[in-house]
């Protein structure tokens, strides 16, 4: 049904080497994953490699299943560079609004290419917010944009209640990161499609005004 690029099988095949590297490897795992203490200390590129270490193999397949659905929508728009660079630049955002929101928690840690795939999953509904996604639990069609919408909203409250096991932080960061270098690279989308970008702006506006003001 789809023809993948070569890219995406690169961050394919990356992400499970690492991450079955770290499922039979406490140790790597350990010194991989994303750590607030350790990341304060200088290990800086933990907030690249968490992003393709996962605490499980289901985990694993829901990002790289996510990714598999809409890299090529992203590379048949930018092609396979710019791709790429939406891909870490999601990855690093994600990470920073980790670290920004958990600086106090030297314990914090997380692993998984959710901010990446975000990205890039917001970076296709920026350039694609006609097409329809199909949710597991709701068997008809839904907008995209009110699938990217909705779920930085309820990012957003998952961030503030500290809901489940989810980094929703990062979730937010790498829809962030998406949303900037889609708009960095192709900025007529501002007049073409003024009022998705106003839309899937609002979330972003409304989580820097919560944490002005203290309630996140």
């Amino acid at each position: 049904m789809y023809n993948l690029h070569m890219a995406t099988i690169a961050i394919i095949v990356a992400n499970v080497l690492v991450s079955l590297k770290g499922f039979n490897d406490t140790s790597f795992f350990e010194r991989y994953k994303f750590g607030i203490g350790p990341i304060k200390a200088g290990q800086k590129e933990r907030m690249f490699t968490s992003g393709f270490l996962h605490v499980d193999l289901a985990h694993l397949f829901f990002n790289m299943f996510t990714l598999y659905f809409f890299a090529d929508v992203v590379i048949s728009w930018f092609g396979p560079g710019k791709f790429i660079a939406i891909y870490f630049v999601s990855l690093l955002a994600g990470s920073l609004l980790a670290l920004f929101f958990h600086k106090d928690e030297p314990y914090y840690s997380a692993v998984g290419a959710s901010g990446a795939v975000t990205g890039v999953l917001y970076a296709a509904i920026l350039l694609q917010p006609g097409m329809d996604l199909m949710l597991f639990f709701i068997p008809i069609p839904i907008p995209a944009y009110i699938v990217g919408i909705g779920y930085l909203l309820y990012s957003i409250y998952g961030m503030k209640s500290r809901s489940g096991n989810i980094g929703h932080t990062a979730h937010f960061g790498g829809a962030i990161g998406g949303y900037a270098v889609t708009l960095l690279f192709k900025p007529d989308l501002i007049f073409t499609e003024t009022l998705m970008v106003i839309l899937l702006a609002i979330p972003i506006v409304i989580l820097i005004v919560m944490e002005k003001m203290g309630k996140i």
